[in-house]
């Protein structure tokens, strides 16, 4: 079997104020071709569909749209992720086509897709981004006595309910083969991943990491999440894999080549893994320099086209600084002065705030505005404010 394994499409972003939606429908058409010219037997859409838990209507428009045309060629299946209203993206599941699978409930954890193939069934478990303080209590074995508060041990519950169903179904057809859909921060063995400033932190209780053994039992573990295309390690014999996003969604990202992934699955399993690449609206870049240099018509004439974002390094503050950057390069979304001395820069805050969780931002300006590091008290007090922000936005 052939399956296309995509995710965080984030319909309705913008990339500082530019307006994505034209670049995301070229991106999801060239999704529904691959499905055309590839001989695709099912699609896994693993979460943050939307941009964030209200949509603009476009985006809601664009979504109902590629659903159609994927309906029409293949079964698809879809999870909600954490930029997602699971209660709006899950809005009449029950009454799609056949083939069409939405899942954004926790309680659905352990309920497969059955598809086939010529080796026998192939069993998708979706599991929809699980918030650990609902998802502790709906998915504890007894509701009085909540699972731990944390992703590891929503996840762990969630697969112990895969791996029983599938070991069950594996009874009457010893060749099945299981697949999860998944939207997590999921590390290897070692601990890394490569992350970038568009994707919303996880952290719950002080830590947002899955370990990839969580998911062992499962064949293959398509995930959503991270941006960059990549295999977090491997859990005994189970591929993981997150495929990225289709665009590119932040500056951090300007040296990622976007794609979706097309996994084979043979009798035993996975059996080749391929990316097919997804073709960008514009190219992406990063420039730093001094003024002139940047001004200079030698140099940089290849980036006159691309989504920039251009830091000025002079000591002082040159004269109509953004407007004859913009002259020069007319898609510099992002102009900034940074001198290359500059206090901040050199004391490491602020300047490069945007890569850094808010947690980090508000201990570092902590930090510089008082000369002591932030207390143990004054962490936990912006870990908790933060965490009841995201409750609140994910409820709006």
């Amino acid at each position: 079997m052939r399956l296309l394994h995509t995710s965080d499409w984030h319909l309705g972003r913008s990339l500082h104020g530019e307006g994505l939606a034209d670049a995301q429908a070229q991106a999801l058409a060239q999704l529904v071709q691959v499905v055309d010219d590839h001989a695709i037997d099912a699609v896994l859409v693993a979460g943050d569909v939307f941009d964030r838990a209200v949509p603009p209507v476009e985006a809601v428009a664009q979504l109902a749209t590629t659903l159609e045309a994927l309906a029409q060629r293949v079964p698809t299946i879809v999870i909600s992720g954490n930029h997602d209203s699971a209660v709006r993206l899950g809005f009449g599941s029950g009454l799609l086509r056949p083939g069409m699978h939405i899942t954004t409930q926790p309680a659905h954890c352990g309920r497969p897709v059955v598809l086939a193939d010529a080796d026998g069934p192939v069993l998708v478990y979706p599991i929809p981004y699980l918030e650990p303080d609902v998802a502790r209590v709906e998915l504890a074995a007894d509701p009085a006595h909540p699972l731990e508060r944390s992703h590891e041990a929503v996840l762990g519950a969630a697969m112990q309910r895969v791996n029983a169903d599938f070991e069950r179904r594996r009874e009457a057809a010893p060749t099945a083969r299981c697949v999860v859909v998944a939207h997590a921060f999921v590390v290897g063995s070692g601990g890394e991943a490569a992350c970038s400033e568009s994707e919303r932190d996880l952290r719950v209780g002080g830590t947002e990491a899955v370990s990839a053994e969580v998911f062992a039992g499962a064949h293959y573990v398509a995930l959503g999440h991270l941006h960059g295309a990549q295999q977090p390690g491997s859990a005994t014999d189970t591929t993981l894999r997150y495929s990225g996003s289709p665009l590119r969604y932040s500056f951090s990202e300007s040296g990622q080549g976007k794609s979706v992934t097309v996994v084979d699955l043979g009798v035993h399993g996975v059996s080749s893994i391929e990316t097919i690449p997804v073709r960008q609206p514009r190219g992406m870049a990063v420039l730093s320099g001094s003024f002139t240099e940047l001004l200079d018509p030698r140099r940089h004439a290849a980036l006159a086209d691309h989504w920039l974002q251009v830091t000025v390094t002079d000591a002082a503050r040159p004269a109509e600084l953004v407007s004859s950057i913009r002259q020069r390069f007319p898609h510099a979304l992002v102009v900034r002065h940074v001198p290359e001395s500059g206090p901040l820069l050199e004391r490491g805050h602020l300047s490069g705030a945007g890569a850094l969780d808010p947690v980090a931002v508000a201990a570092s300006f902590v930090e510089y505005v008082t000369g002591a590091a932030a207390s143990p008290a004054e962490l936990d007090v912006f870990t908790s404010a933060y965490e009841q922000a995201r409750g609140l936005e994910r409820s709006a």
